[in-house]
């Protein structure tokens, strides 16, 4: 089977190539696919110029220019990390710089602690502590409007999302809060959000991730020339 298939498009009659395979010079950018909402996330990326693919072994890390943690089951998508042996590669490609973009699930996984008195793994490096579900469980999930600084006022949907409750790095910045707890944060390539931005249409946020990594990309390459 061809590794350009989604689970169910082919039985949905979709065709062979999906929308989200796409071709072109952006950046090459993985979606972490062991679970989640792995497609929505596929197809913004191709939409806003990066070049996505599905990332579930350590060599198909190879090659990427950055990578977005889907939003999912954190406790799940931790586990399946160490199990499939990509655990310490992520977080050693974390610490060197490798840029990431997590989104609620991917926000936890990026966290350096967590409100809560029972551990789970982590890859780290966003320089916060984050709280599971602080706004309740699925039915308390809400859409809302957002102001998110450099981009603007951004549709959000908070489905069991977490928050920030502790920053622990100077240099980490909050780009946007509810009810004063941060929910979008970035520090140095690392990027969060305790949202959904995949799921509302908006896709102003992956553009930002995006941009900033065809920046890095560029760097890199003028540096070795």
């Amino acid at each position: 089977m061809s590794q350009a298939w989604v689970p169910g498009e082919r039985l949905a009659g979709r065709p062979a190539r999906p929308d989200w395979d796409v071709e072109g010079d952006g950046p090459r950018i993985g979606v972490l696919a062991l679970q989640g909402d792995v497609l929505e996330h596929l197809r913004v990326l191709a939409r806003v110029g990066a070049r996505p693919s599905r990332v579930r072994r350590p060599d198909h890390l190879d090659g990427l220019d950055g990578l977005v943690l889907p939003g999912g089951e954190s406790t799940t998508i931790g586990k399946l990390l160490g199990l499939t042996g990509m655990l310490e590669p992520l977080r050693q490609r974390i610490a060197e710089g490798f840029p990431v973009f997590g989104t609620c699930a991917g926000m936890i996984l990026l966290a350096d602690a967590l409100a809560q008195d029972f551990e789970q793994p982590l890859l780290g490096g966003l320089g916060v502590e984050v709280e599971r579900n602080a706004f309740g469980r699925q039915v308390d999930s809400f859409d809302t409007t957002l102001e998110v600084a450099g981009i603007g006022r951004v549709d959000a949907s908070f489905i069991r999302a977490p928050r920030v409750t502790r920053v622990l790095a100077d240099d980490v910045e909050v780009l946007a809060a509810v009810e004063e707890y941060p929910v979008v944060v970035r520090r140095g390539q690392l990027l969060a959000s305790a949202f959904h931005p995949e799921v509302t249409g908006d896709d102003r946020l992956h553009a930002l991730f995006v941009a900033h990594v065809a920046a890095q990309v560029a760097r890199a390459s003028t540096a070795s020339t």
